[in-house]
């Protein structure tokens, strides 16, 4: 029982990545479409601005729904029935909250939604554990340090690893760890933001190019629990695993009371909320008659105590029990 309710409290959360659709037509030149449906965690990030195209939709409002109206150079866009407004410097969800304020005067309860059919500039996207994530205006040549740098970078519990991918019309991303998705034709690489941000002139700032999609995960952890000097969540950095013997050192070492030799690791099935129970025989691993075992993201080490029932549970069952009886025995003798 107090496995489990450990489990519950630290099991990650699996982050969904928001999946940003490809924009239809060519997007070589600045103003190419935007997406049709835009992921609720890139929507209200975009701000509006000169050129910008948008269509306005919801219900009673026919003369204004379904008509693409352009952001004009001092910021505003002309309207039917409610006249000219501010929409530069504004969110999507900030100018609907001013047309929904506005045609209350016409109409009961307005429910407007705001769309951007039409981009000033081609975007980029940044998805994920940023600071400021959302849909971002390329303007101009922008190299992938200067588009974080300007996103404000990540978030503190942000992996130091991030995803690039690129449309097929832009040519495959240049490195040769890139790799090209035959169904979806995206070239994809993972760059690493130690060597990206500590590196002379690094080959991984490359120049981003439009519709390119930046995702940044949140950190990879292992989790101890049991017989450990300290319990708790060891972040794995860059790294694909960490050893057993390593992690028993961030963890302080095991107790004096723990079994080693019956050693378990949790590991998610993927596509499932379940767990594989892997034996680890960490005595012979320290003794050097076993095979250091990897762990990996996500992965759960439970040492147990040494004794199992009698030793935790059981013996405080008998030290409670056992006075109780010999008490009633002696009564029972001093009865007769």
């Amino acid at each position: 029982m107090v496995l489990l309710r450990f489990l519950n409290l630290v099991a990650p959360i699996a982050t969904l990545l928001a999946q940003v659709p490809a924009p239809p037509g060519a997007p070589a030149a600045p103003g190419a479409q935007a997406p049709t449906a835009q992921s609720p965690d890139l929507r209200p990030r975009y701000v509006l601005g000169a050129d910008d195209q948008i269509i306005i939709r919801g219900s009673s409002i026919e003369e204004i729904a379904d008509k693409p109206y352009r952001v004009e150079a001092d910021g505003t866009v002309n309207l039917p029935l409610i006249g000219r407004i501010r929409a530069a410097g504004l969110t999507q969800t900030e100018l609907e909250a001013v047309l929904n304020q506005r045609l209350r005067e016409f109409v009961r309860e307005p429910q407007v939604i705001v769309t951007i059919v039409q981009f000033r500039t081609d975007p980029i996207y940044a998805v994920g554990a940023f600071r400021n994530p959302g849909i971002h205006p390329l303007a101009g040549r922008r190299t992938l340090i200067e588009t974080l740098t300007a996103m404000g970078g990540l978030q503190p519990n942000a992996s130091r690893r991030i995803r690039l991918s690129r449309r097929a019309e832009f040519g495959p991303i240049p490195l040769p760890a890139a790799a090209t998705d035959p169904d979806t034709q995206m070239s994809s690489v993972e760059i690493n933001l130690t060597n990206l941000m500590e590196t002379v002139n690094p080959a991984e700032d490359l120049e981003l190019k439009p519709f390119d999609i930046i995702k940044a995960s949140t950190q990879a952890m292992i989790y101890v629990s049991g017989e450990f000097g300290k319990v708790g969540a060891f972040d794995l950095a860059d790294r694909e695993f960490l050893p057993t013997t390593q992690v028993l050192s961030l963890a302080g070492g095991i107790s004096r009371d723990a079994d080693p030799a019956k050693a378990i690791v949790l590991r998610p099935v993927l596509g499932s909320a379940k767990r594989a129970t892997i034996p680890v025989d960490i005595t012979k691993i320290l003794a050097g008659r076993a095979n250091d075992f990897p762990l990996l993201p996500n992965d759960t080490l439970v040492v147990p105590r040494r004794g199992g029932f009698l030793s935790s549970t059981g013996r405080n069952l008998l030290v409670t029990l056992v006075p109780a009886t010999v008490t009633a025995v002696i009564a029972a003798v001093l009865v007769r």
